[in-house]
């Protein structure tokens, strides 16, 4: 009976040691499954903040670029962004030599020119960003290698504490007036996507069935300039301290330093037209950091930021769905007035003429 007792104890002990032990496992692996769920949701999180790094190759105003890198940080504050400041063509050529392994994700800020000839030589990636429709063929690749994010109106830059709007030239033929001997300042043109572009319409201006008069056009125009600079500052300076009162440049650029600093300049809007540049960007091909060469390419073009790189740094933008009540008042009266310019030519010809510049123009007007 005794024994009977102490093995129906051992049983009903055994039943709730058995049941603890169910209860434990069924408790630890509903906690596993739980951690797991949340591992797995910290993981899709993690995987979901866009991160890394992301490389720049910029011809932009260095304090723009900073500027809207730093807000790029704010909505992407995991992105680490490095820039390199330089000229288009300099971007061009440095891409060339890095083909093999691309250094930078990004290009911002290139001539049409020189974009096209990057896309041909496969420098560039192809994609379809989500405002590809609201930018206009004539100011994009067709392939999606590269977009246009504002235009650029060549035309005269004046110091305006020796000039006026009235005084200085008001047409592209008066720079080869004698008056203006030793007056004209050039950035250096081989470097400069903008002096290419100005230089090379120049040519077409003339006829491009027969460059030699545009050859003969840009040899008197070297006759009256005084110096060709190094780069844009060392332009700026030297027009400053009134070691030159006229330049060519673009519209941009003259209305931020018009207007943001104390350089004394202004601008003449050329009465036959001016050669209206396409300015550009392109995520480079086989980068590095691809996505978020993408990322930053979205956001620069995202409407808020457009409006707002016109409102303060003076750009024209390409996209044609932005609300015109957004935009500044220079905006809103700015006439477009153009001449015919055969891009397409100008893409093929413009390494050509440059090159016949450099060998046989440059330095030689005044002998």
């Amino acid at each position: 009976m005794q024994k009977t007792r102490i093995f129906g104890f051992l049983l009903v002990l055994m039943v709730i040691v058995l049941a603890a032990c169910s209860s434990d496992n069924k408790t630890a692996t509903k906690d596993a499954k739980d951690n797991d769920k949340t591992s797995n949701s910290e993981k899709t999180d993690v995987a979901a903040t866009p991160s890394g790094k992301l490389v720049i190759y910029t011809g932009r105003d260095e304090e723009m670029v900073k500027k809207v890198i730093a807000q790029f940080n704010e909505k992407y504050p995991d992105i680490e962004v490095e820039f390199l400041t330089m000229g288009a063509q300099q971007i061009l050529e440095r891409l060339r030599g890095e083909k093999a392994n691309p250094q930078a994700d990004f290009w911002w800020g290139g001539t049409q020119s020189a974009l096209t000839v990057g896309a041909n030589e496969d420098l560039l990636h192809a994609w379809k960003p989500s405002f590809n429709d609201s930018i206009d063929a004539a100011y994009k690749d067709a392939d999606g290698r590269w977009f246009g994010e504002m235009l650029l109106p060549e035309v005269i830059m004046i110091n305006k504490d020796l000039l006026t709007k009235e005084t200085g030239p008001q047409d592209w033929d008066d720079l080869l007036d004698p008056k203006w001997k030793d007056k004209i300042l050039i950035r250096g043109v081989l470097a400069s996507g903008t002096m290419r572009t100005i230089y090379s319409s120049m040519i077409l201006r003339q006829g491009a069935d027969t460059p030699e008069k545009g050859y003969d056009w840009l040899l008197k125009l070297d006759a009256n300039t005084k110096e060709y600079t190094q780069d844009p500052n060392a332009l700026y300076l030297k027009m400053t301290r009134q070691e030159g009162s006229v330049s060519l440049w673009n519209l941009q650029d003259i209305l931020l330093k018009k207007y943001t600093t104390d350089y004394p300049f202004d601008y003449i809007y050329p009465k036959s037209g001016a050669p209206i540049l396409v300015d550009g960007v392109a995520v480079v091909n086989n980068a590095k950091n691809l996505e978020n060469a993408k990322l930053f390419t979205e956001f620069i073009f995202e409407k808020g930021m457009v409006t707002q790189l016109a409102n303060d740094y003076y750009q024209i933008p390409t996209r044609s769905d932005i609300d015109k009540a957004a935009m500044p008042e220079w905006y809103k009266e700015l006439d477009l007035k153009t001449f015919d310019i055969d891009w397409q030519l100008m893409t093929e010809k413009e390494a050509e003429w440059m090159e016949h510049w450099d060998n046989n123009i440059k330095g030689r007007g005044k002998k």
